[in-house]
């Protein structure tokens, strides 16, 4: 007789052409498998955003145009504690509410292409904390048990030993490349221009500083007498002291020489060269990389009203794809906490409108399909 054959569960596999997956592992596997940690490029980002101004404002006002939102619990009994947890719940820098928490962690995101946060339980389970890791202080490796998971490490620990806890890890990346863990960020393709900008205003500023500072070359040409060209050297040192004295002083003084005295500008004849055909070629390609109207940023670039009206769209559909990475750790966080108090089910985030121009425009397409739908009910009546 045949033995009956038991459903044995099969193994989870790993992706054969990822690295380290069914394949033997290579000589120096260990160099293959490094990945960078962030603060090798951070450093870097971070410098960007504060030397150009421009990308540091666009990346405040995605912050800021991203929106606020209301985190709904589909038991209506645990809905206060819910709220409570939104308005009150401790993060950084002395902040309180979910929001600050999130816009720090979506300014992580944008900068840096990866953002982790810990949260941080009490005894019974509930959220205690909220803390955004800083760039520098945290490392990511795929789980040797599990290919799907990823495994957060600190940043110093040279072993890659994963960190305790990691059920209450928050790892979101943007626009990751296939087979990375690590996020592209935001600022990705802008350190090049970026460069070239900062170069053309420390030219204007050298330039200013040599051109627009008026300096003077004050010239004493000696008579041709016994007498000026002995007391020449004298006179030429009475002159420089007398012309420095004026100069040094805060009221208007006349200078007076005896003998022939040239005075000139130095830089005067020369022309400063215009920098604003190039400064605006630069700055078209790191708006065109941010997707946020040029008008948002202070640029007075010439814009008409529909081409305002279409970078809106654009900008709000940029939003709405943000709005979708971060819904997912928003829900994390709060069904972490409603577990605590013996709530297992869903938790629903409702991101409140982008702009009043939305709300304007839904509501005349409700009033519009009100007016539809009674016309159309009474169509019939008319025709009877």
């Amino acid at each position: 007789m045949r033995k009956s054959r038991k459903n044995t569960p099969v193994p989870p596999q790993n992706p054969a052409l990822a690295v380290g997956g069914n394949a033997q592992n290579p000589p120096f596997s260990a160099l293959v498998a490094y990945n960078p940690p962030p603060s090798v490029t951070g450093d870097l980002f971070s410098a960007l955003r504060e030397a150009v101004p421009v990308i540091d404002a666009a990346i405040y006002k995605l912050v800021r145009l991203t929106g606020g939102f209301q985190a709904v619990c589909r038991d209506a009994r645990f809905q206060p504690i819910l709220d409570n947890l939104v308005k009150c719940v401790p993060s950084d820098s002395g902040s309180v509410s979910l929001q600050s928490f999130l816009d720090t962690f979506f300014e992580e995101l944008l900068t840096y292409g990866t953002a982790v946060a810990e949260l941080v339980p009490d005894k019974t389970g509930a959220v205690r904390y909220l803390y955004n890791a800083p760039h520098k202080d945290y490392t990511l490796r795929r789980s040797k048990t599990d290919f799907r998971r990823l495994e957060v490490c600190a940043g110093a620990d040279v072993a890659g030993n994963a960190l305790p806890g990691q059920q209450n890890m928050l790892v979101c990346t943007l626009n990751a490349k296939p087979g990375e863990i690590y996020g592209t960020p935001l600022l990705s393709g802008l350190p090049f221009v970026s460069s070239v900008l900062l170069k053309i205003f420390n030219a204007v500023g050298q330039n200013w500083e040599r051109v627009g500072n008026v300096r003077f070359a004050v010239t004493y040409k000696p008579s041709d007498d016994t007498s000026g060209k002995t007391f020449a050297k004298e006179r030429a040192m009475q002159i420089a002291e007398q012309w420095g004295e004026a100069m040094r002083s805060r009221e208007v003084r006349d200078f007076i020489a005896v003998g022939d005295v040239d005075i000139r500008t130095i830089g005067a004849d020369n022309q400063i060269l215009d920098s604003e055909v190039p400064v605006r070629q630069m700055l078209e390609q790191i708006v065109a990389k941010l997707s946020v109207p040029p008008y948002m940023l202070g640029l007075s670039w010439s814009t008409t009203e529909r081409m305002a009206s279409e970078q809106a769209d654009l900008l709000t559909t940029e939003l709405e794809h943000y709005r979708r990475l971060l819904t997912p750790v928003l829900e994390t966080v709060c069904r972490t906490h409603l577990r605590a108090y013996g709530y297992t089910g869903e938790v629903d985030i409702l991101w409140d409108d982008i702009l009043l121009r939305d709300t304007v425009a839904d509501a005349t397409a409700r009033h519009l399909d009100a007016q539809t739908e009674e016309i159309l009910q009474n169509l019939p009546q008319k025709n009877a």
